[in-house]
C-alpha cells in the first residue's frame, strides 16, 4: 500500500534485513530520521524479542521494544529518531549507549491532535489527499468484535476497519 499510494520504499521485517538494507540504501551513513510508529505491540522475530514476550508475562517489562532498538541501530549519526509509537512503561534492552554515540535527536509525545484537525481536514476537503486508500474492511457496528479481531491478527491485509451505525 504505501509503495502503491506513495512512492515509498519498503521493507518488511519478516522477509528483509532491515538494518543491512536501510545502511545499503544510504550508502552506509544510516537514515537521517527514523520512526516507531509502533510502539509497546511490535513484534519481533529474534531471541531478544523472544525473551521480551518471556519478559512480559513474567511482569518484569510491559512493552515490547523491537521496533525502537532497530530505529535506533538503524538511524545515522545525527540523526532525529520520532517515536509516536506509544510506550506505556518499563523497556529492556534499549540501546540507550548508541543513541548517544551517534548523538540521536528523540522527538516523542502524544500528537497534538487538536492542532492539526483542521488543516487536515480542509486539505481532505479540497481533496489536495485523499485517505480513504486505507480502508480496508467497511463492517456493521454489530460486527466490531469481528472487525477487531482481523485488525489485530493482521488477517485479511487488513490496515483500516470502518464500522458503519
Amino acid at each position: 500500500m504505501a509503495r502503491h499510494q506513495c512512492g515509498a520504499e519498503v521493507l518488511n521485517y519478516k522477509d528483509d534485513p532491515v538494518l543491512e538494507a536501510l545502511k545499503e540504501m544510504t550508502g552506509g551513513r544510516g537514515p537521517d530520521a527514523c520512526i516507531d510508529a509502533v510502539g509497546m505491540e511490535a513484534h519481533g522475530l529474534g531471541a531478544i524479542d523472544w525473551f521480551d514476550k518471556a519478559k512480559q508475562s513474567l511482569r518484569l517489562e510491559t512493552d515490547r521494544p523491537h521496533a525502537l532498538r532497530h530505529a535506533i541501530m538503524a538511524c545515522g549519526k545525527g540523526g532525529t529518531l520520532a517515536i509516536p509509537g506509544v510506550y506505556a512503561g518499563i523497556l529492556d534492552k534499549v540501546p540507550m549507549g548508541a543513541a548517544f554515540n551517534k548523538g540521536l535527536t528523540f522527538k516523542m509525545g502524544q500528537t497534538h491532535v487538536q492542532k492539526y484537525i483542521r488543516p487536515l481536514l480542509a486539505h481532505i476537503e479540497r481533496q489536495e489527499i485523499e485517505p480513504t486508500f486505507m480502508i480496508t474492511h467497511r463492517i456493521p457496528l454489530q460486527e466490531a468484535p469481528h472487525g477487531y479481531h482481523v485488525f489485530q491478527n493482521k488477517e485479511e491485509n487488513c490496515v483500516k476497519v470502518v464500522m458503519v451505525p
